[in-house]
């Protein structure tokens, strides 16, 4: 399985005088100034961040998720909860690519697009652009609106009432709540600071025309295919605090957390089932950390040289979509019970986002939207849900949601 290669690298302009940060930041300030889209990213382990640049606002706008064969298009996927006019799924084509670990120069893909934009784009390098204050992308969509304990609480409650009546087995309820920015709040500072804290988080900041800004660490992968031709996924759920003394191995789990990523990891086989696939491994319930988080994972593989599947990942990615871990099961009944009572915009909180066919990013590695904020002018729209099932306290988890809501706001404390 071989990536498609890249056409073109071409040399930072006065790259001598300027850090890698200091590259991306300007990278970004084209972007913003120029009204394009941009993502920047840090996959999960690594010690570089990574940006996608596209000259061409309309090409990003799509209605289906991406291709996630070799040689698919290359860019950056970033797909709401729910595909609607409000919030359009976007795949932000490449045209640049620029990789911190990489100094001194940038790959730039020119296909579908004309040369002023290249053009113009080292102009504004050369001409060392102020980058201290930058306008980010707004949504044009209102602010989301915020539950109140006693809001989330009955939410919660008639969440448990649908399971109890066979309505659902499963529904993953969530909350928006509302932080003002710090003064002086540098979105680049805080990605920069997420990366810190996170080490084993994917780490992202994306910045579009119709989207906004959004600013997140999540730990969780929705589809990844690497270069050498493994299909991966994982189920993700089940959550308690990483209190001093605690490790993976001490953790002790309740019924109702066992049985909710018992659901999870039965959805992604009933996927599998879907496509008649057998050949797959599974390993796991473990326990893992995410953050100040503790979490039980399932992971699973598909050797795709050894299956007649040559179009798994992509076909898993719009069966998975959206995942019973962030709505429920049975997937349709959950996601009709969350459109009518959960009384708000998901918007691109837990959808999906990551790197597909880029240089040292694999095919693709896609993760859920989630430990993310969305960035507007004064304040920043937090998310968090939880998994219910019979056995929930409507207390507890509120509780869970502000553990969740201190991931990504751990940058907003002055």
């Amino acid at each position: 399985m071989s990536q498609r290669p890249w056409p073109t690298l071409v040399p930072y302009p006065g790259s001598e005088q300027l850090a890698p940060t200091e590259q991306l930041r300007q990278l970004v300030a084209f972007a913003l100034q120029a009204g394009l889209p941009v993502a920047l990213w840090r996959l999960p382990g690594a010690a570089h961040a990574q940006l996608c640049l596209s000259f061409s606002w309309e090409e990003a706008l799509t209605g289906l998720p991406p291709n996630l064969e070799p040689n698919a298009p290359a860019g950056f996927a970033f797909f709401p909860f729910r595909d609607s006019d409000h919030n359009p799924a976007l795949f932000l084509p490449a045209n640049v690519f620029f990789d911190t670990r990489q100094t001194g120069q940038f790959w730039v893909n020119k296909t579908g697009i004309a040369d002023f934009r290249l053009a113009e784009l080292r102009e504004f390098l050369q001409a060392t652009p102020d980058t201290t204050s930058l306008r980010w992308h707004q949504s044009p969509q209102p602010a989301p609106a915020t539950a109140s304990f006693a809001e989330y609480t009955a939410l919660v409650r008639r969440g448990v009432a649908a399971i109890e009546q066979g309505t659902v087995q499963k529904v993953v309820s969530s909350r928006a709540a509302r932080q003002l920015l710090p003064p002086d709040f540098d979105a680049l500072l805080a990605f920069e600071e997420l990366q810190v804290r996170y080490p084993q988080a994917f780490v992202s900041l994306v910045s579009a025309p119709g989207a906004g800004t959004w600013l997140g660490a999540t730990p969780e992968v929705l589809a990844e295919v690497t270069a050498e031709g493994t299909f991966r996924t994982m189920a993700l759920a089940a959550t308690q605090p990483l209190t001093p003394g605690l490790t993976p191995q001490k953790a002790i789990w309740r019924q109702k957390e066992i049985e909710e990523q018992a659901l999870v990891a039965r959805y992604i086989v009933s996927c599998f089932k879907q496509l008649r696939l057998r050949e797959y491994d599974e390993i796991g319930p473990r326990t893992v950390v995410a953050g100040e988080l503790l979490h039980l994972r399932t992971d699973f593989a598909v050797h795709l040289r050894q299956v007649p599947f040559p179009s798994l990942g992509t076909d898993m990615l719009r069966l998975l979509h959206p995942t019973s871990a962030v709505g429920g099961m049975p997937r349709q009944a959950a996601l009709d019970f969350l459109h009518q009572y959960e009384g708000y915009d998901r918007a691109y909180y837990s959808g999906f986002l990551g790197p597909v066919n880029l240089p040292q990013a694999g095919v693709a590695r896609l993760f859920v939207n989630l430990r993310c904020m969305q960035l507007r002018p004064t304040e920043a729209i937090l998310y968090a849900g939880t998994g219910l099932t019979v056995d929930s306290d409507p207390e507890r988890e509120w509780e869970e949601t502000e553990l969740k809501l201190q991931t990504a706001g751990a940058v907003l404390e002055g």
